[in-house]
């Protein structure tokens, strides 16, 4: 049987498998949790999937025609740095100033030309790729929030408040939770950190820019550190079932 989950090539993450444990994941979190609001973030996450899919099939083409038409500028700059090249050149000798200290005006004309048209052709040679960069990092950096979203609600979920000493205060968020549903709570936000990570991996599939790399390997460092966290609090729940002897059904 078919699993939408696993990718098509082992070698490469694809959009529409990660997707499918996107939602896999939503209708677990929904089963479970229906009426906290965590079930709201795996929505955005399939949503960014969902753009970065549909941006990639528009991208794809425009970018096609965007790299033609800027070839074709870089060859015209290049064409118009030798003909005014040549023309300076006639015209210094037909006026009669290639002689002597006159070649230095000449020499000068000449080398603010190919300046200009070197900015000119590094400019069009780039810019396909600063297009696509600026639209991957717009991205990115709602992925970036996201993940920070996902931290905010297991801010205040602790394990030691499942303790039959923990006092609280007036100002203490009720956390409303037993301690297997505690577990699977912080699970959840485990995984959709993982999530976001491997959101983020997709927008390295098809590019080497490396401002994007780099920006990709921050998300996925502060996804990782993020989970990091998450697990340590996982790991403190035996200890806190014991002390209180709570109990709960998965």
């Amino acid at each position: 049987m078919f699993d939408p989950t696993v990718p098509t090539n082992p070698q490469h993450l694809d959009a529409g498998s990660v997707r499918a444990t996107v939602v896999r994941l939503d209708a677990r979190i929904k089963t479970r949790f229906p009426a906290r609001n965590l079930t709201r973030l795996p929505g955005q996450l399939i949503e960014v999937i969902d753009h970065l899919r549909a941006r990639q099939d528009v991208w794809r083409d425009r970018r096609r025609w965007l790299e033609l038409a800027c070839r074709l500028g870089i060859a015209l700059v290049i064409i118009g740095l030798f003909v005014a090249l040549a023309l300076i050149a006639f015209q210094s000798s037909a006026d009669g100033e290639a002689h002597g200290w006159g070649w230095l005006g000449v020499f000068e004309s000449l080398v603010n030309d190919a300046v200009y048209a070197g900015i000119a052709v590094y400019f069009l040679w780039a810019l396909p790729d600063r297009l696509q960069r600026h639209g991957d990092l717009a991205t990115l950096q709602r992925l970036r929030s996201l993940a920070h979203v996902v931290d905010m609600h297991q801010l205040t979920k602790d394990p030691e408040r499942l303790r039959s000493d923990f006092s609280s205060t007036t100002a203490t968020v009720p956390l409303g939770l037993t301690a297997i549903e505690l577990a699977n709570y912080l699970d959840y936000c485990s995984e959709l950190l993982s999530m976001v990570g491997k959101t983020a991996a997709l927008f390295g599939e098809h590019t080497d820019d490396r401002t994007t790399l780099a920006t990709i390997a921050g998300i996925e460092e502060l996804t990782t550190n993020l989970s990091n966290k998450i697990w340590m609090k996982i790991s403190l729940l035996p200890a806190a079932v014991r002390r209180t002897g709570a109990r709960g059904d998965e």
